[in-house]
């Protein structure tokens, strides 16, 4: 599947800011890619340390890791706050930026790890009216064959129902749109390392097993304007606040780590990770509610 001519081809920015026709692309198709980031440098010294702590821990990073990952290591918490990353997604969403949450996802070489088509925001607790934007970060070459993320363009504008099963063997609750996909009109996000596509947290998107030589390494980063309000009745949220202020004083700040590993930094990750779930395992019933298809 050839790359959207939405994206205007691989030159998406003047600087550090998005072109006209990109953020309108955005606006139309959902989605972003490729997108120049952090670098291929930046992005193989990431991919060194990942694995030196994979190596700390047996070989894998522990589950609890992937989630908020920029709470436990502070090169991580730095990717979080780049402008080579804030400056795109100010263009998309304004100029006070939070950093809602991040994740590493991890797929080695025929490991079976799919994700089935699923929009986020069925799962996040957070108002669907107001635009999330997930960037997602290449650590490693992300070509086809490797399981990148494909979306459906211009499936953004609305929430739709979604079943659990075991479909999505990457999500907590196997989790898929419960609508018809015509796999057809599906865009393959492939990036080069240091990359970074950017996508809307309701757009339909999927991804297939890993089929190539090489690990496929993404940190996912989810961004949202302050004035984005939690759904009523949920528990207070985490953020960080990663540009600007925060002035609407809906969601609870995080505190970045000072150092690696430290035990403040695993305690603080724990209580916010388990609020995550606690929201998490609310918010699909939450969004039912508010879907009229």
């Amino acid at each position: 599947m050839q790359q959207s001519k939405s994206t205007g081809g691989r030159v998406l920015t003047s600087g550090k800011a998005l072109k006209a026709e990109a953020r309108e692309a955005f606006g139309a198709q959902g989605f972003l890619s490729p997108v120049p980031s952090i670098g291929r440098d930046r992005a193989v010294t990431l991919r060194r340390e990942i694995e030196r702590i994979e190596l700390l821990n047996g070989g894998a990073l522990p589950r609890d890791f992937l989630l908020k990952s920029h709470l436990l290591f502070p090169w991580l918490d730095a990717v979080i706050r780049d402008p080579c990353i804030l400056d795109p997604v100010e263009d998309i969403i304004g100029p006070d930026i939070l950093c809602w949450s991040s994740r590493l996802f991890m797929k080695n070489p025929n490991d079976g790890g799919i994700l089935a088509w699923h929009q986020d925001l069925t799962y996040w607790g957070l108002d669907v009216s107001q635009t999330v934007v997930t960037a997602w970060v290449a650590l490693t070459p992300a070509p086809r064959e490797s399981g990148v993320t494909k979306v459906v363009p211009g499936t953004h504008r609305k929430l739709v129902r979604h079943q659990e099963g075991k479909k999505s063997s990457m999500l907590q609750r196997g989790q898929e749109i419960a609508v018809d996909v015509n796999e057809g009109d599906a865009v393959y996000m492939e990036l080069a390392t240091g990359e970074m596509s950017l996508h809307h947290g309701l757009i339909f998107h999927a991804s297939d097993e890993n089929l190539g030589n090489d690990r496929r390494i993404g940190f996912a980063i989810r961004y949202i304007p302050p004035s984005l309000k939690p759904l009523p009745g949920l528990p207070r949220d985490h953020v960080t606040v990663v540009r600007g202020a925060d002035t609407f004083g809906y969601y609870d700040h995080e505190v970045a780590p000072q150092s690696e590993l430290s035990a403040e930094a695993l305690a603080h990750h724990r209580r916010v990770g388990e609020r995550y779930k606690e929201i998490h395992d609310l918010s699909a019933s939450r969004h039912a509610a508010l879907i009229n298809v």
